[in-house]
């Protein structure tokens, strides 16, 4: 799969809840003979060996189900490891861990943000260095640099890629008779057709930030070039203020029309209820919402492409890697811990990931026993663009993807121009972004 460009520094910080398990006790050596005169109460007695209890953190609330399956099967050949996948909500998971881990505690693994976020923490001396670990070699240097820290040790072992497209409703495409749409015009052409027929045309709401973010995500590389310009932005050739952001922002704006009504009061449950309800015909989100979807309504009928260009030579998918697993360096139980991070470097791991999940494995030559799945893959390898405001602009304070998120904000209550927020993202990234010589 094309992987996500260079690592700049980026943002969010991550993680979750609970303190890390207690140290097991280990059983009584038994001896191999017993003196002839000691009494028969104090015989030595091999004593049952007993489980090493392990929690797991992580913001995907919605992958418990998921990842009990993946342990289980971890289980069978490792009984003495108890594993409890202790996932926190999103929004509240970075605040609950990064309290837990500042006064010692944190899960005994962690569910690292990707880039900058999980390599705050390791710089920050909370993560166990993983390059011992077996494995690690079947990732690229590219895939593990969302877990490398400043001292070019690996934290983190990146388990998932994340890629964004446009999911759609195949029975309300085929109703009114729309075909996939190859170029842009041909995307403002469905959801016109769409919003005639009292169908709302995308499933989205501006109340989570991160939402705006992820869209702007998908849809801007059409407007400002994809990986073109994120590679002039990255080395100090352009900025924020460029006319082609500038574009991305107004094209975001203009799209207005084709969001449900009240849209700026809608969360991420509002959107997903919206579209497998099929009331909405398509929603930009990332390749996570596939399961999630699918259990909600086993019968819904849908599908993707990728996000239009001006011409059909043009479309893309942004990519990035979502997520990887680390150690609290306080753990009691280290060793267990570091052994089922190296188990998520085995084909064993990824297939699973890959069927259970329903999202690309970050371990080569995985494939998935999903349509979707596989046709994402196929995409990020062949017209994947890089998530610019996760893998390079998410670092600062704010972050600069969350003045991005605040700003349009603001132009969806109409409090702000496309100008504005382009001059304030820049402000941001102004206050920390170095640009890299190429």
């Amino acid at each position: 799969m094309k992987r996500l460009v260079q690592l700049s520094l980026v943002s969010a910080v991550a993680m979750s809840m609970v303190v890390g398990c207690s140290k097991t006790d280990q059983p009584s050596p038994q001896g191999t003979a017993p003196a002839p005169a000691a009494p028969k109460d104090t015989k030595a007695v091999e004593q049952p060996q007993q489980k090493v209890k392990l929690t797991m953190g992580s913001w995907r609330t919605e992958d418990k189900e998921a990842y009990e399956k993946i342990i289980k099967e971890y289980q069978k050949k490792n009984p003495n490891v108890e594993i409890e996948f202790k996932p926190t909500k999103n929004t509240e998971y970075n605040t609950v861990l990064n309290t837990a881990l500042q006064t010692g505690g944190g899960p005994d693994i962690i569910h690292l943000r990707p880039y900058a976020a999980g390599i705050a923490l390791a710089d920050a001396g909370y993560l166990e260095p993983l390059d011992s670990i077996k494995g690690l070699e079947v990732l690229s240097k590219e895939t593990l640099s969302a877990a490398t820290g400043k001292d070019g040790k690996v934290y983190g072992v990146p388990t998932v890629f994340s890629s964004t497209q446009i999911f759609y409703n195949k029975k309300l495409f085929k109703k009114f008779n729309i075909q996939e749409p190859k170029t842009w015009d041909e995307l403002t052409k469905a959801a016109d057709t769409l919003k005639q027929n009292k169908i709302a045309p995308f499933a989205f709401g501006s109340k989570e930030g991160w939402i705006i973010s992820l869209t702007h995500g998908a849809l801007g590389p059409a407007s400002y070039g994809g990986s073109d310009f994120v590679k002039k932005i990255t080395a100090g050739q352009t900025n924020f203020k460029s006319k082609e952001f500038v574009e991305s922002l107004k094209v975001m704006q203009g799209l207005a029309k084709y969001f449900p009504d009240n849209y700026v009061g809608l969360s991420m449950d509002d959107m997903r209820n919206l579209f497998v309800t099929e009331q909405a015909g398509m929603m930009v989100m990332g390749d996570w919402e596939i399961a999630v979807m699918k259990k909600m309504n086993p019968d819904l009928d849908m599908d993707l492409f990728p996000i239009p260009g001006a011409a059909a030579d043009k479309a893309s998918v942004t990519t990035w890697v979502d997520g990887s697993f680390s150690v609290n360096s306080k753990s009691a139980n280290k060793k267990e811990a570091l052994k089922f991070v190296e188990y998520m470097t085995t084909k064993e791991f990824g297939t699973l990931v890959a069927n259970e999940l329903k999202k690309p494995s970050t371990i080569p030559g995985i494939e998935s026993n999903d349509a979707m799945v596989t046709k994402i893959a196929k995409l990020a390898n062949s017209i994947s663009t890089p998530y610019m405001f996760v893998v390079h602009f998410s670092a600062g304070n704010p972050t600069t993807k969350v003045t991005l998120e605040t700003a349009m904000q603001g132009m969806y209550l109409g409090k702000q121009t496309p100008e504005q927020v382009a001059e304030e993202v820049q402000k941001s990234a102004d206050t920390w972004f170095k640009p890299v010589a190429k």
